[in-house]
């Protein structure tokens, strides 16, 4: 049984402005049907979508029973306007903005909340992120309404402040969590934070001369050093690829590859536990 429990159906892994672009009007359901198949004819059991505000994950996940596989989206994932995140997702001005936001994606049928809290690496600069993390007690307050609505909480996070004060704030996964440090890495553990740390984003840009490849290599081995000093806490790590991110895509396997490099034989059993608490929590 296979399973990706961080892609994005709207994009396709070569061009995410076209990706997004082939639905802006309307879903291309033929495009939505030909991944599922590919998922499908690779033994894929179970899908946990990013979200897109197009409504592409959402008629993914009405077709998804016809290929056997249980199909999960935050709809559209919500960040404040003016940070990262309103290429694909949906943006509030402040808190009562994000609270109508979580209603409307209960109504619309969605199975959990994605919030946007921090930016992205900067591929060509180890150690620098595109901006930083929102403010602690706006994260603590964000996770609190989603789970006062009865949603579990998926987290877009970078940095280590960023991801220990989602961690501590009760976030039930958290993606990506690119320069973490001990402190963030004890917050996941204790907190039973799942750790869905998309290796395929960083790996797959090794030799593809878009990024600086010295940058490239170090944010690799940085986050490979993290994700094993994670499972020797005993954290719980998933694998999900980001699939549809560039180079890296739909079906494509590399995560579990990544994952069992690092791991070692003790791998299937580590992202068993991990996996099992995602389908509890999403």
């Amino acid at each position: 049984m296979a399973h990706d429990v961080h892609m994005h159906m709207v994009l396709d892994g070569v061009d995410w402005k076209a990706g997004i672009g082939r639905h802006k009007t309307q879903v291309q359901e033929d495009y939505v049907k030909n991944v599922l198949e590919i998922y499908r004819q690779k033994g894929y059991t179970y899908l946990r979508d990013g979200g897109d505000r197009w409504g592409v994950g959402l008629r993914a996940g009405s077709l998804a029973g016809e290929y056997g596989i249980t199909y999960r989206t935050p709809l559209s994932p919500l960040c404040q306007k003016g940070h990262y995140g309103a290429f694909i997702g949906k943006t509030y001005e402040n808190m009562y903005g994000y609270a109508a936001l979580v209603q409307e994606i209960r109504q619309q049928g969605g199975d959990f909340i994605k919030i946007m809290i921090s930016g992205l690496m900067d591929f060509d600069r180890f150690g620098v992120l595109t901006e930083e993390g929102l403010p602690p007690a706006q994260i603590k307050e964000l996770i609190h309404i989603a789970h006062e609505e009865g949603f579990s909480v998926m987290a877009h996070a970078n940095g280590a402040r960023t991801v220990e004060a989602a961690a501590e704030a009760g976030v039930d996964s958290v993606e990506h969590g690119a320069y973490l440090d001990e402190d963030a890495l004890h917050a996941m553990a204790e907190m039973g934070t799942v750790w869905v740390p998309t290796l395929s984003t960083v790996a797959n840009l090794r030799g593809k001369g878009r990024f600086c490849e010295e940058a490239v290599v170090r944010i690799w081995e940085s986050a490979a050093e993290n994700v094993s000093r994670f499972a020797s806490m005993g954290g719980l790590l998933a694998c999900g690829s980001d699939a549809g991110a560039w180079a890296v895509e739909h079906g494509c396997g590399t995560e579990e590859v990544l994952l069992h490099q690092i791991l070692g034989d003790g791998c299937d059993e580590i992202l068993e536990r991990g996996f099992c608490k995602i389908k509890e929590k999403f």
